[in-house]
């Protein structure tokens, strides 16, 4: 006798949820950095299934926080201000205009948004900058050298662009204690006040590791780290730290993934205990990663 659809579908929902329990209760408690970008950040249904899974996060003990970026939003209103974006090795040139752009756009209207969407679906978000509490504490980045087809060298001034010199992490701490949510923009500030641009990948791992972050999660447009970048099929499920090298030598770690391994890596050596690189095209790819056994990413150990 053939099980009725609805008995089936019963028994596995049953068991998912069976196998989420241990995970569960090991993460109750515990505080996750999630750095929030990519599809994830643009699609509609995307954005709002994020949102569910972070309420549903912290119904059930965990402590997010969320880094975001948005650098595709950034070039689509200064493209619509007249003014061209402009990229140096994967880092936006930030005049003083274009920081005006990055703080209205990330400070302002998609932090609001990510915070909102959050709040309807029952959480307690709350957003801000690294200028807020002097969150990120930033000095300019040394201008980048770069070699022409000539092989002439070259120093490019990046203008606005920061490196973290310092986490202040006590507000996050107090929001936290308090059950809020924090969503944070990757807008740091000098000592002089000055707003500098920072890279949303480094800035969630210097906050991870600021908190001591049980977990790293970096939500991509890539099912992890490949072997080959054609084949979804080469996923690696686990690298350890002391393979990364080989790994960029090889050229699976290539491009953008590179600023995040580095993250990574600085985050693990301070106290995060793991991180993840995970498809953030994929729905519900934050809870399949966390909550079930398989897993659906790259997860980084220390050994």
């Amino acid at each position: 006798m053939t099980a009725r659809p609805k008995i089936v579908d019963a028994g596995l929902r049953a068991k998912i949820l069976s196998e989420a329990l241990p995970y569960i209760r090991a993460f109750n408690g515990k505080t996750i950095v999630i750095k929030y970008g990519g599809s994830a950040q643009v699609a509609s249904d995307l954005k709002e299934g994020f949102a569910q899974d972070i309420v549903l996060l912290k119904y059930v003990g965990i402590r997010p926080v969320i880094v975001h970026g948005g650098g595709e939003q950034v070039s689509d209103m200064m493209e619509k201000l007249g003014k061209d974006p402009k990229f140096v090795d994967g880092l936006r040139v930030t005049d003083p205009e274009t920081m005006e752009v990055v703080e209205m756009v990330l400070g302002g209207r998609l932090n609001k948004e990510i915070v909102a969407r959050i709040n309807k679906h029952g959480g307690s978000a709350v957003g801000l900058t690294g200028k807020d509490g002097r969150l990120m504490q930033a000095v300019k980045k040394k201008p980048k050298r770069l070699v022409d087809v000539e092989g002439r060298e070259k120093l490019v001034d990046l203008g606005l662009v920061g490196d973290i010199e310092k986490i202040d992490s006590r507000i996050l701490e107090i929001l936290l204690a308090n059950d809020f949510i924090p969503v944070v923009a990757p807008v740091g500030v000098t000592a002089d006040g000055v707003s500098l641009n920072v890279n949303a990948d480094t800035a969630a791992g210097s906050i991870a590791a600021a908190l001591r972050a049980a977990r790293l999660i970096y939500l991509t447009d890539v099912p992890g780290l490949l072997k080959d970048e054609k084949d979804d099929d080469s996923l690696i499920s686990t690298v350890r730290l002391s393979e990364v090298d080989d790994l960029r030598e090889a050229g699976v770690i290539s491009g953008g993934m590179i600023p995040k391994i580095e993250s990574v890596t600085q985050a693990i050596y301070t106290g995060v205990e793991k991180a993840h690189f995970i498809d953030g095209r994929v729905p519900r790819s934050l809870l399949l990663e966390l909550f079930t056994d398989e897993g659906i990413g790259t997860e980084i150990i220390q050994s």
